[in-house]
């Protein structure tokens, strides 16, 4: 199964404070961790909210918010996609993660939908074009 591990925001990531030359240290050993057991995906960290939009969605109509947001425990700081084998694999991962900020944080875990997620809903037409999108994705990269 896939998931998505989103570090959520502090007050000092979303004030554009970098972290410590230790907890990018700490990061990078955990990283090369992730990797090598075969789970990481990807990841990365985000800018604050100040440097990002919102587009908001009515009928037609779209409206561009520009950042900064309020409150910082709604926002993103980072996120990684890994593959594993269960949700308990991902918490346990999770566990031995460095504390992403210099105060207390919070990160979450969320399963990605996969295709059989869909039901009929999802045809095997429409199945094979996602298929044909993520081949394409796949060779750029």
């Amino acid at each position: 199964m896939r998931v998505i591990v989103m570090v959520k925001a502090s007050q000092q990531s979303e004030a554009g404070v970098m972290p410590s030359q230790r907890l990018l240290e700490d990061m990078g050993r955990y990283n090369e961790a992730l990797a090598k057991a075969g789970i990481l995906l990807a990841g990365e960290g985000l800018h604050p909210s100040n440097k990002g939009v919102r587009v908001r969605f009515e009928g037609a109509t779209r409206t561009v918010i520009d950042g900064p947001f309020a409150e910082t425990g709604e926002l993103l700081a980072g996120f990684w996609l890994w593959q594993v084998r269960s949700m308990e694999e991902a918490i346990e991962w999770v566990r031995r993660c460095p504390n992403p900020h210099d105060e207390a944080s919070e990160i979450e875990i969320r399963p990605v939908f996969e295709a059989e997620d869909f039901g009929e809903e999802l045809t095997p037409e429409l199945r094979e074009r996602e298929e044909q999108l993520r081949v394409e994705l796949a060779t750029r990269h």
